[in-house]
């Protein structure tokens, strides 16, 4: 059993900074890529940042500049620091990591409970 936890959302106002973290825990063999998504009322989710295992990074145009996605493997946990947001960063925010669990050779995508991040104006 794979589990991912994510903590460190909560409301700021614009121009303000917060700092996500997601942890994984369980039965892992091996971590692949870790990223971070979001979703808003009525939205699909979207991506907001990825991080592959070689530490090669990927951001939604929208936040380029201002989020940075990091990870610490021997934690097995990713983080996301986020910059000079703004209100249209409000959403519920989701963590994801490809895993392999202990015992198999199949990866597959895991996903946290999201944490809300709201801005005010």
């Amino acid at each position: 059993q794979v589990q991912l936890v994510e903590s460190g959302g909560g409301s700021v106002q614009a121009g303000g900074s917060l700092r996500l973290s997601c942890v994984a825990s369980g039965s892992i063999f091996r971590i692949n890529d870790m990223g971070w998504y979001r979703r808003t009322p009525g939205k699909q989710r979207d991506l907001v940042a990825a991080i592959s295992s070689g530490d090669t990074t990927n951001y939604a145009d929208s936040v380029k500049g201002r989020f940075i996605v990091s990870r610490d493997n021997a934690k097995n946990t990713v983080y996301l620091q986020m910059n000079s947001l703004k209100p249209e960063d409000t959403a519920v925010y989701y963590c994801s990591a490809r895993v392999t669990p202990s015992h198999t050779v199949v990866a597959r995508d895991y996903w946290g409970r999201g944490t809300q991040v709201t801005v005010s104006a």
